[in-house]
């Protein structure tokens, strides 16, 4: 079938046409080239990316694919950006190495978001502080410190600073300082972290149920890992905040995720009736709040999903 003027196109909706393997060619990047080309209309999206399992592997290496396909994602007009728990100093480099530009980063869990005031790839990004939240970390600190003696503290300021107590060959400390287990609790913070080499995820999260944790929000990573953010701050509460500065409807949000820190953004997605993408490798209680899984990020799962946008 073809369009005025020759062009071909695609047949009706139900109908099948059998036609030779170059002009089907021709046909399939045509329709590459219109997801693509800014003057025909799409759904603009909010795509918000976790980091860590689902753009990187353990050793940080790239999810196969993941650099052309966002750039793809760009290109068709959609807004994309990182939710991830990691501080500021360890999304930066992200950033660059991903070839994105964003308006906004959502870091340390929702608890802080940052927006472009300045700069290029081609240059120096240059990001502000746009919202912090903060709360005083005394009592979790100490309620922890009783049960898991032997535990890595850090804590996050508002200003962006860290202190921790003993030093983890994983942690990125970058203008971190090392300070005494009592200096932690010395002013509100944005985030708390706890590592216990000795423990488990499993052991965590049982942990967590019986000594409880009061007015915190918290997530337990996959590495006896807990992350701690002020009570009912997530990620969902800052992209919700992001959605509304950009002015993006609540279905055209699309979220990818694999640890137990995603299942507040994967509810907020599914609810404005967005989608929720889980990676093949998350726990099972992710993937159970997620409306749809991907592949693995070993074998490229966020490419396989924004390439067909």
């Amino acid at each position: 079938m073809t369009a005025e003027g020759g062009t071909p196109h695609l047949p009706p909706t139900g109908s099948v046409k059998v036609v030779k393997p170059t002009k089907a060619a021709r046909l399939v990047e045509r329709i590459a080239d219109e997801t693509e080309d800014p003057t025909v209309a799409t759904e603009r999206l909010l795509i918000a990316l976790d980091v860590d399992g689902t753009l990187l592997l353990e050793d940080e290496s790239l999810s196969p694919g993941v650099v052309d396909a966002i750039a793809h994602a760009h290109r068709a007009g959609h807004e994309v950006m990182l939710a991830t728990g990691r501080s500021w100093e360890s999304t930066r480099g992200i950033l660059r190495v991903l070839g994105l530009a964003p308006e906004y980063a959502v870091c340390s869990n929702g608890a802080v978001i940052m927006k472009r005031a300045g700069g290029d790839l081609a240059d120096e990004l240059v990001y502000e502080r746009f919202h912090i939240e903060t709360f005083d970390p005394t009592e979790v600190l100490h309620l922890l410190r009783e049960h898991l003696p032997d535990a890595h503290y850090m804590v996050e300021l508002a200003d962006g600073r860290r202190l921790y107590t003993e030093e983890m060959d994983d942690w990125n400390l970058v203008a971190a300082h090392r300070v005494p287990f009592s200096e932690l609790s010395a002013q509100p913070v944005c985030r708390v972290v706890v590592v216990s080499p000795d423990e488990t995820d499993a052991d965590f999260v049982d942990l967590v149920g019986r000594i409880g944790l009061n007015k915190v929000s918290y997530a337990v990573g996959w590495s006896a890992w807990l992350d701690i953010a002020p009570q009912g701050v997530d990620k969902s509460t800052a992209l919700e905040r992001v959605r509304v500065w950009l002015g993006v409807d609540p279905a055209h949000v699309l979220v990818m995720g694999d640890g137990r820190n995603d299942v507040g953004m994967f509810r907020w997605a599914r609810e404005h009736g967005g989608r929720a993408i889980a990676m093949a490798q998350g726990p099972d209680e992710v993937r159970r709040e997620a409306s749809e899984t991907t592949t693995s990020v070993r074998a490229g799962g966020v490419a396989e999903i924004l390439r067909r946008l």
